[in-house]
């Protein structure tokens, strides 16, 4: 005999669901609500994020030079004037080969189209002159007929890279101001906050600093290993300019994905028109086999070691950033997982019960998570 269903208790169990999910659907209006400030304030959170992420990456010699005696003021400087000419010592490394081989990479171009105008004319696809002539034709007049979209579009690009240089000066001047005053935000913040929170957030705020530092980190030593096997490829092939591709390979490798296959495209362009196809599609070979290391082993490994993240969330966070938001989403997918692990694993320790394990309540950061506010070595920079 089948038992009967308690009307009691379909009944509580629906009040809960109902209850449970309209405080989800509050909590996701929050969150869409944060998302919207966010992209509205985006013009100034940008450069607060790109200025923190310089920061985790000078911050090393900025501590160096205030544990020798330095002043906030000068050891900021100094590091700060130190990272403009070690940029601009990159981007001379790139252009200035660049522009010494420009013709000889102009007359590769040339001979490179015309060998695949003759490769195009013979079998399979036995395309004649008059055809791509008549392409050729084609694609001008489309491009006269859009003149105003082209217009839009080089408009749109020039607002672009004045965006981007506005960006950067900001990020700049955080980031001297983050080297110079970081140190005193801690004990600043704890001050501000009451009761509970002058502990739980600077708590918090210096977790989430240790965790952005080892992002820094492990993505500038996974853009290294791609340099150098690349690098070390194209110089075995012979391909010229092999210095500066290896730096725009590591430089591009902060921005995932896209990065790569920007430097690729330049890697097996220039190989085209100076070795010819067969060298082009070995360079294409090498850059695929490193990219298909560093996307499924280097990066999640190195990345899952030093963020306690899951390789598998690395690589999750990586796509679901890009699909949201493009590039920048690509770029702050895995730093932002990683913050969130460390505000929800902080959580669980504070509502954990102090006896059901080793997750006790502390309300002290544990010594590996860095000093506490104020203590010994409160130099650690968290700018908000």
């Amino acid at each position: 005999m089948s038992a009967t269903l308690s009307s009691e208790k379909a009944a509580a169990a629906l009040r809960r669901s109902a209850r449970v999910s309209a405080e989800l659907l509050l909590v996701l209006l929050m969150a869409a609500v944060a998302l919207w400030l966010l992209g509205r304030t985006w013009p100034v959170v940008w450069p607060l994020i790109v200025g923190l992420l310089l920061t985790t990456l000078t911050w090393p010699l900025a501590r160096f030079l205030r544990r020798r005696g330095w002043r906030p003021a000068p050891a900021a400087a100094l590091v700060t004037v130190a990272f403009l000419l070690v940029g601009t010592g990159i981007l001379a490394l790139i252009a200035i080969p660049v522009a010494s081989q420009s013709g000889q990479l102009a007359d590769g171009v040339v001979e490179g189209i015309g060998r695949l105008r003759e490769w195009a004319a013979g079998p399979p696809l036995n395309i004649s002159d008059a055809q791509i002539t008549g392409a050729f034709d084609a694609a001008v007049d489309r491009i006269e007929n859009s003149a105003g979209s082209v217009v839009t579009t080089a408009v749109t690009g020039v607002s672009t890279v004045f965006s981007g240089l506005i960006t950067a000066v900001l990020a700049l001047f955080l980031m001297f101001f983050f080297l110079k005053d970081g140190p005193r935000f801690l004990p600043w913040l704890a001050r501000q906050l009451p009761g509970r929170l002058a502990t739980d957030v600077p708590v918090v705020a210096e977790r989430c600093w240790d965790t952005l530092g080892s992002f820094v980190r492990s993505q500038a030593f996974v853009g290294l290993l791609d340099a150098v096997f690349i690098g070390i490829g194209l110089w075995i092939l012979d391909v010229p300019l092999v210095l500066p591709l290896a730096v725009l390979t590591f430089v591009s490798a902060f921005v995932p994905i896209v990065g790569a296959v920007f430097a690729g495209f330049v890697a097996v362009l220039i190989a085209l028109v100076s070795n010819g196809l067969t060298d082009a599609l070995i360079v294409l070979a090498i850059i695929i086999a490193v990219q298909q290391l560093e996307g499924n082993v280097f990066q999640p490994m190195i990345q899952s070691r030093g963020l306690g993240l899951h390789a598998a969330v690395v690589l999750l966070a990586v796509t679901l950033g890009g699909s949201l938001a493009g590039v920048v989403g690509s770029l702050l997918a895995v730093p932002v997982a990683a913050l969130l692990a460390v505000i929800w694993n902080y959580l669980r320790e504070q509502l954990s019960d102090p006896g059901e394990g080793p997750e006790q309540f502390d309300r002290t950061p544990e010594p590996e998570q860095g000093p506490a506010p104020g203590g010994p070595d409160a130099d650690a920079p968290v700018p908000a």
